[in-house]
């Protein structure tokens, strides 16, 4: 008897630890799933922890995308309420002139000048900005997917608004939104997208906080730039990807010529190997032109404001073709193509709406004289290259 009760407890150690076993091999592979499938999430939106490194496998061939980048989205009040509808705001018929030219490249950027808090924080216009998140809406509609959130106006709603701002656009997919971030480790986290077999991602800084104070602890929020936060930033990502791209918002305004600081910070991120360099802030047109082999865009202007004057209401668009070349394994990024085309925003006269024209749709009834503009303008953006090719009437 003694035995067969020995044996008894034996077989019920043995079925306990079987269960026991059962049971964590069950959690381990539940936890498995979950841990795949937010990997999977990330890794489709941002590549995030699967990154990939410049030298590709012992093969050649040659591809290319093609990149727009546009100036300030500057909603002023009149714009806003312009767009209002008995349901809500709708700035789409805005862009209906510009949303194919827009449509033709791969890669497309603007500067989310003011903050996209919503209409649950209250609108708010010059000096402290607040605006509609159906402004966001019509750019993803055109296709937009590289923002800039770093400007003078981040800080316009304070940690409210900022968050409002970066729970919009956290929602939108395909989308590398950057220049506040809503933790250290999201702002050090790259953000890492595909086209063509081109890796690029996009880095945002501004010099300017119109004096408002960034608050303690968070300054994640808003990515002020310095030397030394931008050379780490670049570092951790320069390796991983084919093109970096930063976006710059300084200089001083209405002023058609880049400052001293815009130089020497332009000649600071060609060092560190940034690709593309795209500037905002002066509201008006500077010049396009190459460091070695980084292209700076000094100001693209405003892409749609409300501001008085002509060259505050005309804008550049500036583009470029990204070609890649591997050659045994080793790839090699090339700029090629650069190009200018003028865009205007045309306010409301009775009964219509602001509304954005390429300078190319443009005549005499909707811009009285706009092809002497079109001179003076381009050659500010061209700076005299004839290496840059010029698109417009």
């Amino acid at each position: 008897m003694a035995k067969k009760r020995k044996k008894i407890k034996i077989l019920s150690v043995i079925m306990i630890v079987l269960a026991v076993i059962s049971i964590c091999s069950g959690i381990s592979f539940t936890f498995l799933r979950l841990y795949k499938e937010e990997k999977a999430r990330l890794k489709e939106k941002y590549e995030i922890g699967e990154v990939k490194p410049k030298e590709e496998s012992n093969k050649n061939y040659e591809t290319s995308a093609t990149f727009i980048a546009v100036g300030d989205a500057l909603i002023h009040s009149a714009i806003y309420y312009n767009a209002h509808t008995n349901y809500g705001y709708d700035f789409n018929p805005i862009f209906t002139e510009v949303k194919d030219v827009i449509g033709q490249y791969d890669l497309k950027y603007y500067n989310q000048e003011t903050i996209l808090g919503g209409t649950a924080l209250g609108l708010s216009s010059y000096p402290l900005f607040n605006s509609p998140q159906e402004v966001g809406d019509a750019f993803m509609n055109m296709g937009f997917n590289l923002v800039s959130l770093a400007t003078n106006h981040t800080l316009d709603y304070g940690v409210r608004g900022m968050n409002s701002s970066l729970e919009y656009w956290g929602k939108q997919e395909g989308v590398i939104a950057a220049g506040s971030y809503e933790s250290e480790e999201d702002r050090t986290t790259p953000r890492i997208m595909e086209k063509n077999g081109i890796t690029y991602t996009l880095l945002s800084y501004s010099t300017l906080t119109n004096g408002l104070t960034i608050p303690k602890g968070k300054e994640y929020l808003f990515n002020l730039y310095s030397d030394e936060k931008v050379k780490a930033d670049v570092e951790r990502v320069r390796d991983k990807v084919d093109v970096v791209m930063v976006a710059m918002h300084w200089g001083e305004e209405y002023t058609h010529t880049p400052t001293y600081e815009e130089k020497k910070i332009a000649q600071y991120l060609a060092d560190l190997g940034v690709d593309i360099v795209i500037g905002t802030h002066p509201h008006v047109i500077q010049p396009i032109d190459f460091i070695g082999d980084t292209m700076v865009i000094y100001s693209l202007g405003n892409f749609l404001s409300s501001q008085i004057g002509v060259e505050r209401l005309t804008g550049l668009m500036a583009s470029v073709t990204i070609k890649k070349t591997v050659v045994d394994g080793v790839s090699n990024i090339t700029l090629e193509d650069p190009a200018a085309e003028l865009v205007y925003t045309k306010k409301p006269s009775y009964g219509s709406g602001y509304k954005l024209y390429p300078f190319s749709k443009l005549d005499d009834s909707i811009f009285p004289g706009y092809k002497n503009y079109y001179e003076k303008y381009m050659n500010i953006a061209t700076n005299g290259s004839r290496e840059i090719r010029r698109i417009g009437y």
